[in-house]
């Protein structure tokens, strides 16, 4: 099946954008923090003439609709939407923390815990083993939670490998809440479109994509900051702890 997909993710600290045309991927990954304003629309544009695509050429597009941060995956799923209305053309959305597991699985990990950094003292987590397809494949409900409420203890037994920010910055915390062995540890992953590809292109196969009428973030909690009343509370516990 003859393909040209984009896929966008914005929804972390990184901005990528990935090509794939007709079996080969093509990818553009930068760390950018908060410029994501500023670095996609260059990013994509600079991918799409290293290919020597135009959009009009591209067949459907994907969209890392989150979790992450607000800003970020607003501005990620806002062009694809705007692309998508514009060229008339079908899209999928993929959450970041699919995209996370699906890297790992691609290293030949089996069963796999991606989390990000939320802020606010949270944490994005899911659960993903391989299905038949060699595909991340979620075991629980995305969720987002303080790092010590976690609750790893309905997950299937068995080895497990971690990735993601959220490990990166609580492994302490996370880590003794987990009762099976943790083969590896990747505080520092970050999503990348290349695996959005990867997971959206069976959808496209099946000619299930979507209308950008339809495509929204996926978000996992719906408050931006921390009132004021909380960010006191946190500091106080923060400076008697």
């Amino acid at each position: 099946m003859t393909l040209r997909l984009l896929a966008i993710d914005t929804a972390t600290e990184a901005c990528s954008a990935a090509l794939w045309i007709d079996g080969a991927i093509v990818e553009r990954h930068e760390v950018v923090g908060r410029t994501h304003t500023e670095r996609l629309l260059p990013l994509v544009h600079a991918l799409l003439a290293d290919a020597g695509l135009r959009p009009a050429q591209l067949d459907g597009l994907i969209a890392s609709i989150g979790p992450g941060s607000f800003a970020g995956v607003r501005i990620g799923v806002g062009l694809v939407k705007g692309m998508a209305l514009g060229l008339d053309r079908p899209v999928v959305g993929i959450t970041s923390l699919a995209m996370l597991a699906q890297a790992a699985l691609d290293q030949g990990a089996e069963r796999v815990l991606p989390c990000i950094d939320a802020r606010m003292s949270e944490i994005y987590w899911g659960a993903y083993g391989r299905d038949a397809a060699g595909l991340a494949s979620p075991l629980c409900a995305d969720q987002v939670v303080p790092p010590g409420a976690v609750d790893f203890s309905a997950l299937p037994g068995g080895d497990w490998s971690a990735v993601g920010t959220g490990w990166g910055t609580y492994a302490d915390v996370l880590t003794p809440r987990l009762p099976h062995r943790l083969l590896s540890v990747d505080g520092a992953a970050l999503p990348r479109a290349r695996h959005a590809l990867t997971l959206a292109l069976p959808v496209f196969a099946r000619g299930e994509a979507g209308s950008a009428d339809d495509l929204a973030p996926a978000y996992l909690r719906d408050r931006v900051a921390l009132t004021l009343v909380e960010q006191q509370a946190a500091r106080a516990a923060r400076s008697s702890g």
